[in-house]
């Protein structure tokens, strides 16, 4: 019997048209990428503050979704430009993220 690993998680509620429409719960895989992962967990809870080169708020709360793919996948989390060009890690800028596996 192996030992099982308890992950942290957290989440996005979802929202279209201002209408709630559920919610998220992503396990993160904080023993395999522990970087990638505690800059996701941060950028969900908002705790980290302003972005050092956006000057935006680190966090994810009220940002679209700017690709969506139906019956596929939707993109999102570009909390400064809103295209997908943009935001920042909570290391500042963006980071070299290793084992990023989804």
């Amino acid at each position: 019997m192996g030992i099982k690993v308890q992950r942290p998680r957290c989440f996005f509620d979802i929202a279209i048209n201002n209408q709630p429409a559920g919610r998220v719960v992503f396990e993160l895989f904080s023993d395999v990428c522990p970087k990638t992962c505690e800059n996701f967990r941060c950028l969900c809870t908002g705790e980290k503050g302003t972005g050092k080169s956006t000057q935006k708020p680190l966090h994810y709360k009220s940002c679209l979704f700017h690709r969506v793919v139906k019956d596929f996948m939707v993109q999102g989390g570009d909390f400064s430009e809103g295209n997908g060009r943009g935001g920042e890690s909570i290391y500042g800028g963006f980071f070299e993220g290793k084992n990023v596996y989804f």
